[in-house]
């Protein structure tokens, strides 16, 4: 998936525990955990908000798109 959750480095930089994270948040422990495993098909715009809120950060800091078809020609002409 080229999506990637960077979650656990934002939790870890603010020694933010799960539990605590998700009390914060208004999730359950369990769908923090989907999240912060790269499990997750969605995230509503209302608990990425929450989410940065919480960590004061950006979606770009939790979240990063990355290629997973090197070679695929869209950057080779350069």
């Amino acid at each position: 998936m080229p999506i990637v959750v960077r979650l656990d480095v934002e939790l870890a930089r603010r020694k933010l525990s799960v539990g605590e994270f998700a009390e914060r948040v208004g999730l359950t422990p369990a769908n923090v955990a989907v999240l912060k495993n790269g499990r997750a098909k969605a995230v509503r715009f209302a608990t990425l908000e929450a989410m940065c809120r919480v960590l004061d950060c950006q979606p770009g800091d939790l979240l990063e798109w990355v290629d997973d078809e090197p070679g695929d020609g869209a950057h080779d002409a350069r």
